[in-house]
């Protein structure tokens, strides 16, 4: 018998299956303005590039914005999304990439198949007690040395939003602790060497954090 799917992935997906054109329309330029972002997005292409290379995953990647800026940066790069119609939005946009229907608690991908992963705001609708599982995929999938870069928004607790554009749906939006999400990461096998967190911008609830960390060889 096949197990259940864990509640918040059902929410999250039909949450963002709802809003997946006004989100795109809505963000699909935000990078443009996003000084930090492009900035550790940079950062963490070229550690890729001069360590030879290779396949690398955007897990969590919408509509594919960031996606196609991985690829923009030379980057052999493909996308992963829960949300099936943000993965139509995502192959219509740039159908040079691969992109796929996929959870960040069971990757499909091989033990160390990747030379990279970008998790971007990914982590943020995960319960914390499956955010180690999130952690360990990571650590198989990565090859040895390989880097990771997250984003996401740095507080407690959670902020939940209902009826999107309208829409009858609703998500919670989690917010993390940059230290506690370090310990995680290093539990995990993984080690952080650049730690970020930037004020919020006007249209910002939180303090946002970036953090680069890589697979322990």
């Amino acid at each position: 018998m096949t197990a259940a799917e864990p509640e918040f992935l059902t929410a999250a997906r039909t949450f963002y299956d709802a809003v997946a054109a006004d989100y795109a329309d809505r963000y699909g330029a935000a990078l443009a303005t996003a000084t930090w972002d492009r900035a550790m997005l940079a950062a963490f292409a070229e550690l890729v590039t001069t360590s030879g290379g290779g396949p690398v995953a955007e897990l969590g990647c919408g509509p594919g914005r960031i996606t196609g800026h991985l690829a923009a940066l030379g980057l052999d790069v493909s996308g992963l999304d829960l949300s099936p119609r943000m993965v139509d939005l995502a192959r219509a946009a740039h159908p040079e990439i691969p992109f796929r229907v996929g959870s960040l608690l069971d990757l499909p991908y091989g033990d160390g198949e990747l030379a990279g992963i970008v998790a971007w705001y990914s982590i943020i609708h995960t319960p914390a007690g499956l955010l180690p599982q999130v952690f360990a995929e990571f650590h198989r999938t990565l090859s040895p040395g390989a880097p990771v870069v997250l984003a996401f928004q740095a507080g407690e607790g959670a902020l939940r939003i209902e009826d999107p554009f309208g829409y009858p749906a609703a998500l919670d939006f989690r917010r993390r602790q940059p230290a506690h999400i370090e310990t995680l990461a290093t539990e995990a096998g993984l080690t952080v060497t650049t730690r970020l967190v930037r004020e919020p911008e006007p249209d910002e609830r939180t303090p946002q954090a970036y953090l680069l960390a890589h697979k322990v060889t």
